[in-house]
């Protein structure tokens, strides 16, 4: 039913739009070039919290304008961060992404028991960044995308350690009646179809309130083909062959978004406005982003059903005016993100049952049978939910702009939490090979996550001369964190050390470790299950799950009685000073010195430590040029950054995501932007070069045992993910023709090759992410209400790669390479009211 009413508000919007436009074409004939849009963007951003153009902000700052965004056909993350050279991401499917600024990465990062970002996002005043996966937010009708490199911890806080990407959206106008529809149809090389439908709608009310609603729907072809296959389990002979004939399908991953936004915007009188706005989307995609090399160019087998949906709900409201000649903010919001994902986890299986060959595989060390004692297929399948919640508020005051001395100062406090699951299955296992209560299930993950901040911050300057100006900020901030919950394996309260089943470790397990699950949950008297075994005691005076959906809770502090999350706090202050110098209005040079940090947090496995803030400190000279009356812009920063004691995440034992603190690094980079504008001619060039290295040996202990033999990367070890060169380039010529205006754009971008991870042997095993060049091209013709293009992405098909994983993380088989889309060719037409 959701499905047909869907295709039918398409099918409707598809209609509406072809159908208007040739009565718009008739229009045209009284129109001239000079109500076509115009081909550059006058950038005003508000990045240091007060409108100001982007030139004369003494931070390295890029921008892409709303004219810019719908030139380049931008309508998602990984579309617009190519054009950000300071900005780098991995990914294994839509939904699912880490953000890097400056090689501040160390990889393996977004799990949903991890480290925070270390990259802030925001969707206009409100922050958006998740634990597990930047929101996605679709881009459409968006005033501009604001990237603000280095740490922005005096303004911005936690996670924007590295720095801070803004999503600003289009406001509602009370002006006068203005509406947009766009649509696209594509095809994608060695894929399906696709396309989407776009629209905008801004009514007035009064002078004094108007409304603005945005609704979108884009369906993304796949391109990744399920092909045939079998797996092979021990023991030999007399084992178990298995295939994926039900599974197989060509383009197995696609993905659809849909979704809207609605903004009211409210004077309540000449200095007083509100604003609520709310946001809604949906994505669902199918299959699995990431081909095999071993089996063929973009192809896989997988043996169970993947999918992953991913909703999110934002509720947001910000309060403008003035009391007297300051400017006051508030800005809250309510986020709410539900995830359900479905991953074949095949590969794990096969990778262990090579690993156990010498005692008969996955079948005689784990000893996996159902209920009649038989020994059965032991492939996986993890079943996995999110359920992600974010309270933001914001309240600041600002002095005039126009004053020597200037102050900006705020009070910032938010909440975040994840309800989180993970679920092993291997259908028809056996009850006591299982988690208590869940038959099927193998190992689960049943935890409540929560993060708080609480901060206090504020930024004051002042113009020692009409040419020079000083700045200097801080923020003091408070962290707490807290997890509990349940994570392992089952107990099999049959098995007795006598009896000669071969259950490794513990009598307590269902299945080969003493160290996860059942057999570590807390008894009402304050032990463990297993410590009250050891000691002869009682051991079936459990506790209750402290999180619904467990069987119990190991992962606790315990205190009289009571089961509480375990914790850790902390607080600390960081700072900026800016020293800016404008000889001329043309020209600008400017001197940084900055801090951001990432706080620590608990790690889900209840036998290794917390770990603790990591720390990045920034220097940098940057400067910004408009030259050639205004034709052309060059912008340019050099840095240095110390990244003291950085959180490092990896999968350890069970393939546990284990996060700890690594040793310092240090970062040296370069970045520039230019513009330039000639007639009809448009040249944009941006780069970065990075060189990240670690100033210490990393170890698998955070203390090293002085023999070298627990080094996983060395000192001088390059940071992963993050290229050393990075480079786009764009150009668009636009000649009048009649009435309208036509053009043609293409664009080229470059990135050299970078580690696939921080550890040099996994690294190796992985591979590394290989260089590649893509270009897109396109072609259009526009009149002052509509617009046609022809366009064609990925033009020479490159297998870019994103990024790089295995499933077994203790396992160095099978790794895959997640590309970007294939050559992508389609038509665009649009129309504006």
């Amino acid at each position: 039913m959701i499905v047909s009413v869907r295709r039918a508000v398409i099918s409707g919007l598809l209609a509406s739009t072809f159908l208007t436009l040739p009565a718009f074409a008739q229009e045209q004939d009284a129109q001239s070039t000079s109500d076509l849009p115009s081909d550059r963007d006058e950038i005003v951003v508000t990045a240091q919290k007060r409108d100001e153009n982007i030139q004369s902000v003494p931070i390295s700052i890029q921008a892409i304008g709303t004219r810019k965004l719908d030139q380049l056909n931008i309508s998602n993350f990984n579309e617009y961060t190519q054009l950000l050279p300071s900005v780098a991401f991995q990914t294994s499917q839509p939904g699912v992404t880490t953000v890097y600024m400056r090689g501040v990465a160390s990889g393996g990062d977004g799990n949903h028991s991890g480290s925070l970002p270390s990259v802030g996002s925001y969707l206009d005043e409100q922050p958006v960044t998740t634990i597990g996966g930047t929101l996605d937010v679709h881009i459409y009708d968006i005033a501009r995308i604001e990237s603000l490199a280095g740490p922005q911890g005096t303004l911005y806080g936690a996670s924007s350690q590295a720095g801070t990407i803004r999503i600003i959206t289009n406001k509602p106008s009370t002006t006068a009646f203005e509406g947009r529809v766009d649509a696209e149809v594509n095809t994608v090389a060695h894929g399906g179809q696709g396309g989407k439908i776009e629209g905008m709608i801004n009514t007035p009310f009064s002078d004094w309130a108007a409304l603005r609603v945005v609704g979108f729907y884009q369906r993304d072809a796949g391109y990744i083909d399920n092909v045939p296959g079998t797996r092979s389990f021990l023991p030999t002979p007399g084992g178990i062959t298995v295939d994926n004939d039900e599974f197989v399908e060509k383009d197995y991953n696609d993905t659809e978004t849909w979704g809207g936004r609605a903004a009211l915007k409210v004077d309540l009188d000449d200095t007083w406005t509100v604003t609520p706005t709310v946001l809604y989307q949906e994505m669902r995609s199918h299959g699995t982003y990431g081909f095999d090399p071993s089996v063929g160019d973009l192809e896989v087998q997988h043996f169970y059903p993947e999918y992953r949906r991913d909703r999110f709900i934002q509720g947001a409201l910000t309060i403008e005016g003035r009391i007297g000649n300051w400017d006051v903010t508030y800005a809250g919001a309510y986020l709410d993100r539900k995830t359900y994902a479905s991953n074949d986890y095949t590969d794990y299986s096969e990778a262990y049952d090579n690993l156990y060959a010498s005692v008969g595989g996955l079948a005689g060390y784990f000893y996996y049978q159902d209920n009649a004692g038989n020994t059965i297929d032991p492939r996986q399948v993890v079943v996995g939910s999110d359920h992600f919640k974010k309270t933001s508020q914001e309240l600041r005051v600002a002095s005039p702009s126009s004053d020597r001395f200037r102050i900006v100062a705020g009070m910032f406090y938010q909440r975040q939490s994840n309800l989180i699951h993970q679920d092993y299955q291997i259908p028809n296992l056996g009850a006591d090979v299982s988690v208590n209560g869940s038959p099927g299930t193998l190992w689960l993950t049943q935890q409540h996550r929560v993060d708080k901040d609480y901060a206090m911050f504020g930024e004051a300057s002042f113009d020692l001369s009409p040419k020079l100006t000083f700045t200097a900020g801080g923020r003091a901030y408070i962290y707490d964190n807290s997890l509990i919950g349940f994570f392992g394996f089952g107990r099999n309260p049959g098995v007795d050390p006598g009896d000669g089943r071969p259950f490794t470790g513990s009598p307590f397990n269902a299945a080969g470790s003493s160290r996860t699950g059942v057999a570590g949950c807390f008894l009402a008297d304050g032990r463990t299950l297993r410590d009250a075994y050891l000691d002869g005691g009682p051991t079936n005076t459990l506790l209750p799950p402290a999180v619904a959906g467990g069987p119990c809770t190991n992962l606790a502090t315990y205190v009289a009685g009571e089961l509480r999350p375990k914790k850790t706090s902390g607080q600390g202050v960081t700072y900026r000073f800016n020293l800016t110098w404008k000889p001329s209005d043309a020209l600008m040079f400017y001197a940084v010195a900055s801090s951001g940090f990432r706080p620590g947090g608990i790690n889900r496995r209840g036998d290794v430590t917390p770990y603790a803030t990591d720390v990045l400190t920034n220097y940098e000279l940057g400067w910004k040029t408009t030259l050639a009356d205004g034709m052309l812009r060059f912008n340019g920063a050099i840095y240095r950054q110390n990244w003291k004691d950085f959180q490092f995440s990896f999968l350890g034992e069970n393939s546990f995501t284990i996060i700890q603190n690594g040793p310092d690094a240090r970062i040296y980079g370069a970045e520039m932007d230019a513009n330039l504008l000639l007639g009809g001619l448009s040249l944009t060039v941006a780069g970065s070069y990075t060189d990240a290295k670690t100033r210490e040996d990393l170890c698998a202990t955070q203390i090293c045992i002085g023999d070298g033999s627990d080094v996983l990367a060395p000192e001088g070890t390059r940071l992963p993910i993050t290229p050393r060169f990075k480079i786009s380039g764009n150009a668009r010529y636009s000649v009048p023709i009649g009435s309208g205006r036509g053009y043609v754009q293409g664009l080229i971008a470059h990135q050299s090759s970078a580690s696939s991870d921080i550890r040099v042997a996994k690294a190796a095993a992985l591979g590394r992410l290989e260089p590649y060049t893509t270009g897109n091209l396109a072609i259009g013709f526009e009149l002052a209400r509509m617009n046609f293009e022809l366009f064609a992405q990925n033009i020479w098909d490159e297998r870019g790669q994103i990024s790089r994983f295995q499933q077994c993380g203790a396992c160095d088989q099978r790794p895959y390479i997640v590309p970007i889309t294939p050559r992508t060719i389609g038509i665009r037409a649009g129309t504006r009211f």
